[in-house]
This record gives structure tokens, C-alpha cells and sequence, in this order.
């Protein structure tokens, strides 16, 4: 016998579609406030934060999205808000997602709002919006991609993506930015830093900010030989010298930034979008898989007996998995 709906609940269905049809708009008009509940919702990874993403994903792949990493410190929050003011004298709206550390006790970014960009926050073409790295790969945060989304669907030129610099796992940025710039400091071992955390692999732009201080034309010097062992990338990466207090050499990296984009409208636009897509694909496949199974695991009562005996050493997880799996398939 088929289990009658309630009423209420029918009613708060209907609701939930209403604000989300409503909230799918504000979106696409670029409304500020729309924009802020959906990444929020994007943020706590419920149902409606599918349902969001598949309703916008028609209207994205519009937007030039660049991220920017490098050592802490570094200065490339102050770059960025120069970045932004310039290409907000040529009418370009940006978005910008500045993934944080992740406070250990809440969970949420420790720089908040992003207090040293608010002047930027007052502009009605700029949006700005401060994540926790959740402690997820690479520092971005598992949301990135999708709040990425929907900054894209709601008509923005532009999305600057900035990472924490956390060394080695920053790489995980290039599934995400179209353009990726390295940003390093003189006199603090960064470039070499750079060089050994495998940052010279995913830069398509290198700058060596606070071009200022002393042995800066020497951190160039060897970011140029270091990307002349690289022989297999046929665009070669530009190492620019920036002073991001004063805006000195901002211009010059914005002609680099438009260079590279013009590069990658060639077939190697293709190629790294098509990358992209199937890196996304396996991901999100994975996902579903690993959520599905321990789902499973759980009902069944079976996810506490396989950790016991795991920490009790009578078996390894890699072994357990393929258990699991072999007892998933022999069941199909």
C-alpha cells in the first residue's frame, strides 16, 4: 500500500521549490544577497545545494576565472584588490573566493569578510566571499568549485580565486582557474620554495612581488632558469616584478594574464577544459561511490565492526575496501 504525503509536508516541499526557483533568479540577475544564501547553502553541502548547481550550470562557462597562490605572506591579497580596481576601470565585474585557513574551533575562515579587501566589498560590481579549506586538498575548500559556479552564472567577468599557500598541495587549484599565477617575495628562500613544492609545474604566470627589496632581480634570475628545465609546456611562463603596495607592474601583469588568455583560445583551451571536465567526472564519481557504500555500511550495521577490527590490527583498510567492493560487485 502506497504511504500518503501529508499535507504539511507537501506544502514545505512546494515552499522549498518556490524559494529555490526564487533564489535561482536573484542568482541570475547577479543579485548580491541571492548570491551570498546560495554559496551559504553550497557551504553546508545539502540537497538543495545540488539542486542549485544543476539549475545554474547551463549559465556558466562564461567567466575567465584566474587563481592565485603562493607562500603566506607573500602579498597576494594586496595584489589582488589592485588587480581588481584595474579591471574595474574597463566596466569588468569580479568575483573573488578567498579560501582561508580553517579555524580549528568553528570551522569557518579566520579572516572572516576579508577585512584588508573592504574597500573592494563597497563596490556594486564586486563580489567577495571568505571560505574555510575544511582541510581539503590542495586547500581548497570542497565548495570552491561550485561557489565558483555560481559567481560565473551570475555574470561575472572575472573570478579571482585565492589560495591559502600551503606548499605542495596548492596544485589542486588548477582544476579550478583557467590562468594560475605563482606569487612569491625576494629574500625569504620563496622562489626556491616554489621550485620544490612543484608550484613550477601548474604557473602559467610567476611574480615576484615586492620587487622593492633587495636580490629581487635575483629571485627572477632563478625563477628563469628553473622554467628553463621545463621543456614540455609550449607557453612559456613570464616572471613579472610587482610592487602591489604602489601598483607597480599591475598593468604589466594584466597584459600577461590577457596574453595567456588569448593563448588558451587556441586548441590548448580545449585540451585544458576537457582535462578539467574528466578530472571533475572521476571526482564526482568517487564520491557518490564512497558516499553511497558507507551509507550502506552504516544501515547495515557493518561501518563500526569494520573499524573496530581495523584498530584492533587483525585487518588493514586496504584490504577491507576490496572486500567491500567484491562483495558489491559479486552482488549486481
Amino acid at each position: 500500500m502506497l504511504r500518503k504525503t501529508p499535507l504539511k509536508e507537501l506544502e514545505n516541499r512546494v515552499k522549498g521549490l518556490i524559494e529555490i526557483e526564487k533564489l535561482i533568479k536573484g542568482i541570475l540577475a547577479g543579485e548580491k544577497r541571492s548570491i551570498a544564501r546560495a554559496i551559504t547553502l553550497i557551504e553546508n553541502n545539502g540537497e538543495t545545494a545540488q539542486k542549485i548547481i544543476s539549475a545554474i550550470y547551463p549559465y556558466t562557462g562564461k567567466a575567465y576565472i584566474i587563481g592565485i597562490t603562493g607562500p603566506a605572506g607573500s602579498g597576494k591579497s594586496t595584489l589582488i584588490e589592485k588587480i581588481v580596481k584595474e579591471l574595474r576601470k574597463t566596466g569588468k565585474t569580479v568575483g573573488i573566493v578567498a579560501v582561508d585557513p580553517t579555524s580549528p574551533f568553528t570551522g569557518g575562515a579566520f579572516l572572516g569578510d576579508r577585512i584588508r579587501m573592504q574597500n573592494l566589498s563597497l563596490d556594486e560590481g564586486v563580489f567577495i566571499r571568505s571560505m574555510a579549506s575544511r582541510n581539503s586538498l590542495g586547500g581548497l575548500a570542497k565548495a570552491t568549485k561550485n561557489t565558483v559556479r555560481i559567481l560565473d552564472a551570475s555574470g561575472k567577468d572575472y573570478i579571482i580565486v585565492e589560495t591559502v599557500g600551503a606548499g605542495q598541495l596548492e596544485v589542486d587549484i588548477v582544476k579550478v582557474a583557467h590562468t594560475v599565477i605563482v606569487v612569491l617575495a625576494p629574500g625569504f628562500g620563496d622562489e626556491i620554495q616554489a621550485i620544490k613544492a612543484g608550484l613550477m609545474e601548474i604557473g602559467d604566470i610567476f611574480v615576484i612581488n615586492k620587487a622593492d627589496r633587495e636580490n629581487a632581480d635575483r629571485a627572477v634570475i632563478d625563477l628563469l632558469s628553473a622554467l628553463e628545465l621545463n621543456t614540455h609546456k609550449t607557453w612559456k611562463p613570464p616572471v613579472i616584478k610587482t610592487v602591489a603596495l604602489t601598483g607597480e607592474g599591475v598593468n604589466e601583469l594584466l597584459k600577461a594574464i590577457e596574453e595567456h588568455k588569448k593563448y588558451l583560445q587556441t586548441r590548448a583551451f580545449d585540451e585544458k577544459r576537457r582535462k578539467k571536465v574528466e578530472a571533475e567526472l572521476l571526482e564526482a564519481i568517487n564520491q557518490r561511490i564512497t558516499d553511497t557504500l558507507i551509507a550502506e555500511l552504516k544501515k547495515e550495521g557493518k561501518l563500526e565492526e569494520l573499524i573496530r577490527k581495523i584498530m584492533n590490527r587483525e585487518v588493514d583498510p586496504y584490504s577491507i575496501a576490496e572486500e567491500i567492493l567484491k562483495e558489491k560487485i559479486s552482488k549486481k
